[in-house]
């Protein structure tokens, strides 16, 4: 099990269901209306928050996502990126 599917066991089943509706979103790149943001000195990985979920990702040039990150907010939370 990679550390997403952790991330997302550690979840409640509601915050669950709200990720997967936001990451079915960025997959489609239907991004109107989802809180996303650049992260500060980095031009490839943005964030979306939802309450206090992080969902963290890279944009490549070829338009792919990567998906980096799901986590509560905390003080750890941008530290790697």
């Amino acid at each position: 099990m990679d550390r997403i599917e952790k991330a997302l066991d550690r979840l409640s089943t509601k915050e669950r269901a709200r990720v997967r509706t936001i990451l079915a979103q960025l997959a489609q790149w239907r991004l109107y209306g989802l809180n996303m943001q650049k992260l500060h000195g980095q031009h490839d990985i943005f964030r979306i928050r939802k309450g206090d979920i992080r969902i963290i990702f890279r944009v490549t040039q070829l338009r792919e996502i990567f998906l980096l990150a799901v986590e509560r907010r905390s003080e750890k939370t941008y530290r790697d990126f």
